[in-house]
């Protein structure tokens, strides 16, 4: 279970990682499977920041999960 909460985790914060830096703007990727007429998203957003944002909390809320859980019960 301390596996998956750690792969969790850690995809968690590289996923939000790179969701935030484009909702900033400051990457640009290319769409990778397109099926119709598919552009790459021009300037930042605004919701793909606060997305990225949560998600980053939530890998490292999970990583840390065990940490808090051991701290609070050892006081």
């Amino acid at each position: 279970m301390a596996i998956l909460r750690v792969g969790g985790g850690i995809v968690l914060v590289l996923l939000g990682a790179l969701w935030s830096l484009q909702g900033a703007d400051l990457v640009h990727i290319n769409p990778i499977l397109c099926f119709a007429n598919c552009k790459p998203l021009v300037g930042g957003s605004i919701t793909w920041l606060v997305v990225g944002l949560v998600a980053i909390a939530a890998g490292v809320l999970l990583l840390l999960r065990k940490r808090i859980r051991s701290s609070r019960s050892g006081t």
